[in-house]
Formats: C-alpha cells, sequence, structure tokens
C-alpha cells in the first residue's frame, strides 16, 4: 500500500438554491432490529485487515442513501460518501475552518466583486485516468445552472451565476449578477464531463431520478464508490492516484445498523472501527472499554422546537390545522420564557451540550449570537411569561389550563422524535414547564417519518427539529426566508412557516456583503429576529459523540484540530487522513492526527469560512435534520 505524508483537505455537502426574496429561486431541497449481519471478514480485524491483506475501516451507519448522484444527492450519509468520490473547487481548513484550495489552487475577484476567477491544479486526473479540467467545471457549474433537476443539491451555489467559462484547461471564470459571499466556499462536487453528459442527454426528465450506481463510479476523490448492498453496507475503494497522495487505508466499509445500541456493540467487539451520534450514556460506557477512544467534540448542531404561526405558501394559501393562538407573538415568547434551556443542558443531555440562545453554535465564533441585553429578553422567566399571559387576556380554566382571548384551549401537540433520547427527554420537560404557565402538551413522541409528515402538512402546534450548522451560515439561516415557504402543502424547505420582511433584507445583506466583520454582524441581527419572533427556538448545542478502535485506527484528523469532530466533517479529511493501526506495528492513538497538515497552498483570496449545509428529503429519516 503507498504511504503518503497528506496535508488535510475539506468538501462541503450540498445546499438548496438561495431564495431571493418571496420567488421561490431554490430547489426543494431509525429502525427497531439490528439490520443484517457483519461481514465475516471484518468481524474480529483487531488491525481493520481483511483477508487479502488489505486494511479496511468500518463505519456504522443507519441511514439509507437517498442517490449517489451529486447532483440530487440530499441525505446526509450521502452527501458524506460523495465528498470522498468528487473534488471541488474549494474547501475548508481542518485547523482553522477558513478556505482552503482543493481543485483551485488560487483565486481572485474583480474589484466590483463580481467576476470570479479561479486557477486550477494540472495534476488532476478522474479515476478512469481522464484528466480533470476547467472544461469540466464549467460544465458542471453550467449544467446546475440550465437544469433544474441538476440543481436539486447545489443550486444555492449558483443562484447568482451569470456566465461560468473555460478560457483555457486551467482557469475557470465565473461572472455574476450580484455579490456572492459564498465564493470562497464553492464546495459543489466537479464531475467529469464525458462521463456525465451522455447520462443527462439519454436520463432526460429522469435525471433526477438516477442513481448513478454504476460501479466503480468515476471520479476525482481520494475514493472510488465500488459498491452499494442497501440495507447492508456500501463500499469505497482508496484511489492511489489521488493528487494529495493515497488515503491510509486501503477500503472503507460503511455498515448498516438501525439501532445505535447494536452498533455500539459491534465496536466493543472489534467488528466496526467508528461509531458516530453516540448518547450520553454509550459515550459514558465506552470510555472506560480497552482498545477504544471516545471523542467529544464542540457541537455544531443545535437541538431546537419550532411553534406552527400558521403555514402558508408562498402565494398565501393556508393550510394544516395548528392551533390558532399560535399566530400571537406574545403567546409564543412566553412559551420560550417558560423553559430553562439549562435544565435540558443537565436533565436531557446529561451535562453534554451547552445552553443555547442563538441560532449559530458558539463553536463558530465569529457568527455566534447570544442575546445579552437590549432588545427582546426570552431568558427563563414563567413569573413574567405568565404576567404576559394575563395582561394578553389568556385566562386560566378551573383545571389551569388557559384560554386564548378568542376562546381556544391552550391545548397544543408537540411532535417529538422517539429515536433521539435528548429529545425524548426535552420533551417530557416542556410538558411539565409548559404546564407552569398554564399551557397543555399532548406528548407525541413518534417516528421520524411521522413527524416529517406532520411538519409538511402543517398539522402541528410543536415540532422538534435540529440542524447540522457548518462554517458558512448561508444556507441555514435561507431556510427562513419567505422565499423557503412552500409553493405547494409539502413543498417546504426549511422547518419553520416563517416569513419576515426585515430578516429576508437582513439575509439579502448578508450574503453580498464580502467584510467578514460586517458580515458577521448582519448575521448577528438575522438571528435577533428569529430570537425576537420566537417560532425558531433553539434549546441546547449538544456535544458531538463519537468513538473510535484505537487498535485499528492509529491516527486521524479532527476538525477543527482543537475541539473537532470526525464524522460529518465539511470534506474528506478524516477518512483520508486515518492511518490504520497495522501500519504503526498495532501503535494505538487517542487524539487527533499530528502532523497530517502540512499546508495546501496560498490562498489569493479568502473571504468567508467555507459553509454549506446538510439536507433533507421529504418523508425520509434524517440525520441532518432532526
Amino acid at each position: 500500500m503507498n504511504s503518503h505524508h497528506r496535508p488535510s483537505g475539506l468538501l462541503r455537502s450540498p445546499g438548496l438554491r438561495r431564495p431571493r426574496g418571496a420567488p421561490l429561486r431554490r430547489a426543494a431541497a431509525a429502525g427497531t432490529a439490528l439490520l443484517l449481519a457483519a461481514t465475516p471478514a471484518l468481524a474480529s480485524a483487531p488491525a481493520a485487515a481483511d483477508e487479502g491483506g488489505q486494511d479496511t475501516l468500518t463505519v456504522a451507519i443507519s441511514q439509507q442513501v437517498d442517490s449517489f448522484n451529486p447532483f440530487t444527492a440530499q441525505l446526509a450519509v450521502t452527501t458524506n460518501i460523495l465528498r470522498h468520490v468528487y473534488d471541488s473547487l474549494t474547501t475548508t481548513n481542518p485547523e482553522t475552518n477558513e478556505p482552503a484550495p482543493a481543485l483551485a489552487e488560487s483565486w481572485e475577484t474583480s474589484e466590483d466583486g463580481l467576476t470570479w476567477t479561479f486557477r486550477l491544479r494540472d495534476d488532476v486526473t478522474f479515476s478512469d485516468g481522464e484528466p480533470l479540467t476547467a472544461d469540466d467545471v464549467a460544465w458542471t457549474f453550467t449544467t446546475m445552472m440550465e437544469n433544474e433537476a441538476a440543481a436539486v443539491a447545489n443550486g444555492n451555489y449558483v443562484a447568482d451565476f451569470r456566465l461560468v467559462t473555460a478560457p483555457d484547461d486551467h482557469t475557470v471564470v465565473i461572472e455574476l449578477d450580484e455579490p456572492q459571499a459564498t465564493m470562497a466556499s464553492l464546495n459543489v462536487p466537479i464531475v467529469p464531463r464525458h462521463v456525465w453528459e451522455p447520462v443527462l442527454e439519454e436520463e432526460g426528465e429522469a435525471f433526477a431520478e438516477y442513481g448513478n450506481e454504476d460501479f466503480p463510479t468515476v471520479g476525482s476523490g481520494p475514493f472510488v464508490l465500488s459498491g452499494h448492498d442497501r440495507g447492508r453496507s456500501i463500499t469505497l475503494e482508496a484511489n492511489p492516484d489521488h493528487w494529495r497522495g493515497a488515503p491510509g487505508f486501503d477500503r472503507i466499509v460503511m455498515r448498516y445498523y438501525s439501532e445505535k445500541d447494536a452498533a455500539v456493540e459491534a465496536l466493543r467487539s472489534g467488528e466496526i472501527s467508528f461509531v458516530y451520534e453516540l448518547t450520553q450514556a454509550q459515550a459514558t460506557a465506552l470510555e472506560s472499554a480497552e482498545d477504544i477512544h471516545v471523542n467529544f467534540a464542540d457541537g455544531k448542531r443545535f437541538q431546537a422546537f419550532t411553534i406552527n404561526p400558521g403555514a402558508v405558501t408562498q402565494d398565501g394559501d393556508e393550510f394544516g390545522d395548528g392551533h390558532p393562538a399560535l399566530a400571537d407573538r406574545t403567546l409564543r415568547q412566553a412559551i420560550v420564557m417558560a423553559v430553562d434551556n439549562e435544565e435540558i443542558v443537565d436533565k436531557a443531555h446529561g451535562g453534554r451540550a451547552v445552553a443555547a440562545g442563538g441560532y449559530i453554535p458558539p463553536r463558530y465564533e465569529d457568527f455566534h449570537w447570544a442575546p445579552e441585553g437590549g432588545g427582546a429578553d426570552l431568558g427563563f422567566d414563567p413569573d413574567a411569561a405568565n404576567a404576559m399571559l394575563d395582561e394578553a387576556g389568556y385566562e386560566r380554566g378551573a383545571d389551569g389550563v388557559r384560554v386564548s382571548p378568542d376562546g381556544d384551549r391552550l391545548r397544543l401537540r408537540m411532535h417529538v422524535h422517539q429515536d433521539r433520547p435528548a429529545n425524548v427527554n426535552a420533551g417530557l420537560i416542556l410538558v411539565e414547564r409548559l404546564a407552569d404557565i398554564g399551557i397543555e402538551v399532548q406528548n407525541l413522541t413518534v417516528d421520524p417519518g411521522v413527524l416529517s409528515d406532520a411538519l409538511y402538512a402543517g398539522e402541528y402546534d410543536l415540532i422538534f427539529t435540529g440542524w447540522t450548522v457548518n462554517p458558512d451560515p448561508d444556507y441555514v439561516l435561507s431556510i427562513h426566508t419567505c422565499g423557503a415557504l412552500p409553493t405547494e402543502p409539502g413543498t417546504m424547505q426549511g422547518d419553520a412557516y416563517f416569513c419576515d420582511e426585515e430578516y429576508d433584507e437582513l439575509y439579502e445583506a448578508q450574503l453580498a456583503e464580502y467584510d467578514r466583520p460586517a458580515r458577521a454582524e448582519l448575521v448577528h441581527r438575522l438571528q435577533e429576529v428569529l430570537y425576537r419572533e420566537a417560532v425558531v427556538n433553539v434549546l441546547a448545542y449538544p456535544d458531538i459523540m463519537e468513538a473510535y478502535r484505537t487498535d485499528q485506527i492509529a491516527s486521524i484528523q479532527y476538525e477543527p484540530a482543537e475541539g473537532g469532530n470526525i464524522w460529518g466533517q465539511e470534506g474528506y479529511w478524516a477518512w483520508w487522513s486515518a492511518e490504520p493501526a497495522s501500519a504503526e506495528a498495532g501503535a494505538s492513538a487517542s487524539g487527533p492526527s499530528t502532523g497530517v497538515w502540512v499546508g495546501v497552498g496560498a490562498v489569493v483570496l479568502v473571504l468567508v469560512a467555507a459553509g454549506g449545509f446538510l439536507l433533507f428529503r421529504r418523508r425520509s429519516t434524517m440525520e441532518d435534520r432532526e
């Protein structure tokens, strides 16, 4: 096996097309038993070596893929895989979370910020041996611009593109209609034109359904997608000719488990190498296990609940059956003030979380905002919440439950994911705390598919949610613009029927702002609007808890290096950098790889942290959105 000293690199998972005001300009964006047997060759391999002497890294997953088509794939597990198969123009430095070169060695912009020129590496080939050129990049972006089916996953990146050209094999020029702050974060999978152009022509209108399962797939990434046994496993083979150097492991196998406890036991027994999204109890139990390292990383996702203010389409057509009183901001604010987020952290997360206020986790220091002084103060204060409701005319009945001024009893349905213990526990707390202010809650702990159906039908009052937030906040903010409302019931892009003129203006302003501090201030103001309107209510930023076997993985890159995570990175750093224990004569590791990042070249212009957001498909079991 080739062994190289490799720098780290990263790629974003797809986003939706960015809405501009009211017109919709974006495409619309676990189980009960152990799922199938382990592969015998991997079952008890302490050095992660299979029968052929190759080093295999095995990851436990639960989510079924939606598609391996990089133009349309949206689910978290699929986008995580595809970033290993297809390179992008730019990536993220895992040490700093700032933009870094990938296929593009450097880039620059015109004085007006409307023309961007990217200089490509000259040593990149696809896995079939064909060179990757500027023509492949231009064709990828142009296809997304011209074909709605090809813009499902990453259309937000090209929403303001006017023209993409390739003046020579190693230069890409992108002309914009309007400034776009995400230009240094173009983490879009670049595909080989000679492979995909015939597919697009052959599939026609059916392109959106094309699954890209003609294995092995052709890409320029560090791994080649070589097999998919649905419900059992997904296999990636190392690309020894990758321009960054060959991965440390020869193969990655992602094996399905529908119960996390079963995956944890498989980790204990050595059947798998890595497990992510552990519960606090599972992580604590694994800390004392032999040859297992548990990583507690700063949270990059948030736990929240949204309040249904009234489901409505972009044309103003009302639908669903949300409680009518929830259209009143005073009631929504009182609900938020009744909940103690510190209690949520302690009792629902076992202390493994940070109490939330703003929408962006503190992991992203520049963009994080907390409600400290000035503006609305919706901190935990049940006495003030009761006083607000009394003054607003919500009278208590004989049983202590309030009635709205219009005579509607405040009995609210709350949908909670039954497969997330922290959500289940938080739901129980909300039932008690809302009772303290005279609100009765029907606690519906349901399958994620049932919850998703209720959301898209507008048939809920309170509903649990959560998003993974990446370094650039554009997407996670865009889902609350008026343009993200559904065009018809069932097509909503976000998780709240929120539409606010001030919010939309601020969103447009932050996207056009190239100065990072100025943009951060606009992002803070966006979060203040969300907080004040109390439709989207963040409870906690849970720690990331994951574990791997040190007798199988000798070293691996965290992102960022301090307090960072392994699964769900912005690119392929972790699995590309991972070194098998067999390569180090059985040496174990208990932290991030040292000396992995050796630089990726100079950036001509660094404007914003690379970003994007993992998306979800309607009526699916989702990891990116709770």
